[in-house]
């Protein structure tokens, strides 16, 4: 006659806990939500940034005002700069698009302050890879805004070059 042989007691519950603990060192390397979720907001912003410089492109060109500045009014109508400058409340707005500035920015692309941090960009010493005069960089609040591409978790809003020249808006997420 044979003899049925099973796994001990024992032998299961050292498996179970072998497999706990892979599962508990592996699962966070695996599954990382937070990146995954700010790298996707960032995504979001940029995609937030480009529909709303098109829909004021289209006002702009609706008024003429295409090349050179003018300022969005609170209406949703481009209107022509008064005395150099736009007025308070208005967003201001170069060759047709929104202008690189912190205010036009988060104005347009409603980016709230309470999450998103956005901040002028510059040339050669500024934080934000890819930052240049011309740029505003976005990050969701509370995360540094790194020089460096392997740390970066931020987009970078390239004020439009003129001639019709969309906006250039590029999103650096390795480190997020």
């Amino acid at each position: 006659m044979k003899r049925n042989q099973g796994f001990t007691l024992i032998e299961l519950i050292i498996v179970i806990v072998i497999l706990g603990i892979l599962a508990v060192t592996a699962a966070p390397r695996f599954l990382n939500f937070a990146s995954d979720a700010r790298a996707s907001a960032l995504d979001g912003a940029r995609g937030a940034m480009a529909s709303a410089g098109s829909l004021v492109y289209g006002k702009a060109v609706i008024a003429g005002l295409q090349n050179g500045n003018a300022c969005l009014a609170a209406n949703g109508n481009v209107v022509a700069q008064t005395a150099g400058a736009c007025a308070a409340g208005q967003v201001e707005v170069v060759d047709g698009f929104p202008a690189a500035t912190i205010a036009s920015v988060r104005n347009v692309a409603e980016l709230d302050a309470a999450e998103w941090d956005v901040v002028l960009g510059t040339g050669a010493d500024a934080p934000g890879f890819g930052a240049t005069d011309t740029s505003v960089i976005i990050s969701p609040a509370g995360v540094p805004v790194s020089a460096d591409q392997a740390d970066a978790c931020h987009a970078v809003y390239q004020q439009s070059a003129g001639g019709g020249a969309k906006p250039v808006i590029t999103v650096h997420a390795n480190g997020c």
